[in-house]
């Protein structure tokens, strides 16, 4: 669907899903939040659109196991350009883990659409950013295999945004708070400078779709009368058997709208792995 023939919010977030083209996803996705800012586009009423059940995907990378990733060495050319695509991989997911946060959920507050179309269009500022270092090193989106971990986590969430908000922006998003930090020092370490400044822009911004996770998780718990804490917890234990990675980034986390209870909590079961 062009972009002239969208009529509404989740017609433009069915088209940025369904795009299987990196470059032309972010070139709908900006269009499509530029619209949005400019009141252009209303969300559909209606509750008989389809879910997208699969995100358009390009014919690469591969897509393996986490198990099938090889490590390969930060210090050659090669290794960097491999954590760089593994980092753009992750940037593409999040835009249509975004869109389908728009496409799938009706009748919630217009500033839940506010935010998560926000993020789509960070998510794709994101991934220009890795895919054009890619390049600069002589790489490209594909050249490696990748998992598809994010999106089997959106399937499994995608009969409640309540689960789904405690389970994709404050699990796995928010493991990119704990991990950024690392990764800049290591493209540092290489005299990378390049890579950790993106780096840097990327984690600066994950804090506030963290944010975003976790002010519409509350939201929903209050409404459903649901202690968020207890809530929060049960679904880590339904769905992740408890496991949680460390280390964790505290500051980043308590910035992203974790409480000192649940981080005290999240620490305790980290520390158990």
């Amino acid at each position: 669907m062009s972009t002239g023939a969208w009529s509404n919010l989740v017609e433009a977030a069915a088209s940025c899903l369904l795009a299987r083209d990196p470059a032309e996803k972010v070139r709908l996705t900006e269009k499509a939040a530029e619209n949005w800012r400019a009141g252009l586009l209303d969300v559909a009423d209606s509750e008989a659109v389809e879910p997208v059940v699969e995100p358009g995907r390009p014919e690469r990378p591969e897509l393996v196991h986490p198990r099938g990733l090889s490590k390969r060495s930060i210090k050659r050319l090669a290794g960097r350009a491999a954590l760089i695509h593994a980092v753009a991989h992750i940037e593409l997911n999040a835009i249509n883990l975004a869109w389908d946060a728009v496409h799938r959920f009706r009748g919630l507050p217009s500033t839940y659409y506010d935010d998560w179309v926000r993020v789509a269009a960070d998510e794709a500022y994101h991934f220009d950013l890795m895919r054009g270092r890619l390049r600069d090193l002589g790489f490209d989106y594909g050249d490696f295999p990748a998992h598809d971990g994010l999106w089997a986590m959106a399937r499994r969430t995608a009969h409640d945004p309540l689960v789904r908000m405690a389970l994709i922006p404050r699990v796995m998003e928010a493991r990119g708070l704990d991990v950024t930090p690392g990764m800049i020092e290591r493209f540092r370490s290489v005299g990378d400078e390049d890579t950790a400044a993106r780096l840097e822009i990327i984690l600066r911004d994950e804090v506030g779709h963290v944010a975003a996770g976790s002010r519409w998780f509350r939201h929903l718990c209050f409404e459903r009368g649901l202690d968020p804490e207890t809530t929060y917890f049960k679904l880590v234990d339904e769905y992740l058997h408890g496991e949680i990675r460390c280390p964790l980034n505290l500051s980043a986390r308590l910035d992203a709208g974790f409480g000192e209870g649940e981080l005290e909590r999240l620490a305790a079961l980290c520390a158990k792995q």
